[in-house]
């Protein structure tokens, strides 16, 4: 692990504790030396973090401290540049600029020692083949299921017949190169999902509808769990 890694989970650790912790049991935890343990600690009280305590005694942190919110090691990172690499290839533009902005905000408040993280990201999302394109809005499609509207559709099904449907959007769920829109159809009386490059024309619709429990994401994914059982 690297150090400023492990300072980070040392002061989660030290955080989480409400007794004194001896640098034998930090050196326990963190598999390490007591002598690494006490370097440790006198960085982060050099860095202005609020330890108190001496070797031989233990250690404690000042609750009311908080570590800002954008801290990540090194895999965190890679891990996000790997989400922020599937949103370009897979989603819209606009999306893809958000995505771009968060990067750029946590870019922008990491410390130092983690910058070099950032152009060693070897984590990637490369599609094997081009998009399936669709015409409606993908972040549209996402605020109506952010904010509960109801929209109507035009579909195409796999018979190539056409059908006019009037849904409750629950979440879209990414099967490469094919997303999905999982629904509540109104016409079928029932959950329904629906790829969006079959979607031939859409709206957004006044109506807000409520969270009805029988009709909503978690009853989605219930009866997917029973079906697959």
């Amino acid at each position: 692990m690297r150090r400023a890694d492990r300072l980070i989970k040392i002061t989660h650790f030290l955080r989480q504790r409400r007794r004194a912790v001896t640098a034998k049991q930090i050196a326990e935890a963190f598999e390490i030396c007591t002598r690494t343990v006490y370097r440790d600690i006198q960085c982060l009280m050099d860095a202005g973090v609020p330890i108190s305590g001496e070797a031989g005694v233990g250690y404690l942190i000042d609750k009311q401290y908080y570590l800002p919110p954008i801290t990540f090691d090194a895999d965190e990172l890679e891990a996000i540049g790997l989400g922020i690499s599937m949103v370009r290839q897979w989603t819209d533009n606009k999306f893809a600029s958000k995505a771009e902005s968060a990067f750029e905000k946590i870019q922008a408040v990491l410390p130092s020692s983690l910058q070099g993280e950032l152009q060693q990201i070897t984590t990637y999302a490369i599609p094997t083949r081009p998009p399936i394109p669709w015409i409606i809005s993908f972040s549209d499609l996402r605020e109506c299921i952010r904010t509960r509207r109801m929209i109507r559709i035009t579909y195409t099904d796999e018979a190539d017949q056409n059908t006019t449907r009037t849904l409750r959007p629950l979440a879209l769920f990414f099967f490469s190169p094919v997303w999905l829109l999982a629904s509540w159809c109104e016409k079928r009386n029932d959950f329904r999902n629906f790829r969006l490059d079959r979607i031939q024309g859409w709206r957004i619709c006044e109506d807000i509808f409520e969270d009805d429990t029988n009709k909503n994401l978690t009853a989605y994914m219930a009866k997917n769990e029973d079906c697959s059982s």
